[in-house]
């Protein structure tokens, strides 16, 4: 069986909501990096990176969440997450990864001068330029979501595993209340039956560390 190991609000939620979308059986291992738990030499030989996620798969071993979410949706081909179409296809990943480079990278910059660097390393002037560049990028996927449903062709593929969790990312630090485009998105997309729980939920039933 599958193995996933994850926690919270990380990027962990893009590979579990694919894993849900796709019906697929796995079990979750949560990883409490609060505890350095992501330090220790048996998940560093997972992945030296210490981060999250990683899926096991066999002999088997994925990092990064988008790769992830590629993987399984080719996996399990049938189910649909990725488009079978060349052009569609080739349309998911446009957007996943301007998901991952255009909208993440000023979300993880913010997130790094908040609170992941010393305090004498952070620079409040690089997280107000970083929400200046995360709300010009979402104004582009603003404009491409209106009237749709879903990023790519009429039903959830990768791109929108992708690219939901870093809207709402970016929600939670205030940066899509003026796209009303994207805010429907999220209502729509946290709406289905298999989606994870939104950030905020999954950073509130955080386990303290003992």
């Amino acid at each position: 069986m599958m193995k996933l190991y994850g926690l919270g609000p990380t990027r962990s939620l893009r590979a579990l909501w694919a894993l849900q979308e796709l019906d697929a059986e796995f079990e979750f291992v949560p990883v409490n990096l609060l505890a350095g738990e992501n330090r220790r030499p048996d998940f560093l030989r997972l992945n030296p990176a210490g981060k999250l996620p990683v899926l096991v798969d066999g002999d088997l071993v994925l990092t990064e969440s988008a790769a992830i979410v590629m993987y399984l949706a080719e996996k399990y081909g049938a189910k649909g997450l990725m488009p079978a179409d060349l052009r569609e296809r080739a349309r998911a990943y446009r957007w996943s990864m301007f998901a991952v480079t255009e909208l993440e990278q000023p979300l993880w910059r913010i997130a790094k001068h908040t609170f992941i660097y010393p305090e004498d390393k952070r620079l409040p002037e690089d997280i107000a330029l970083a929400r200046e560049e995360f709300m010009a990028m979402a104004a582009i996927l603003e404009r491409h979501m209106d009237g749709r449903e879903f990023i790519v062709g009429d039903k959830i593929t990768i791109a929108d595993c992708v690219t939901a969790y870093v809207v709402d990312w970016g929600n939670e630090n205030g940066l899509v209340d003026g796209y009303p485009n994207l805010k429907a998105y999220l209502e729509r997309m946290y709406a289905r039956p298999k989606a994870p729980q939104r950030i905020a939920e999954a950073l509130a039933n955080l386990q303290p560390v003992a």
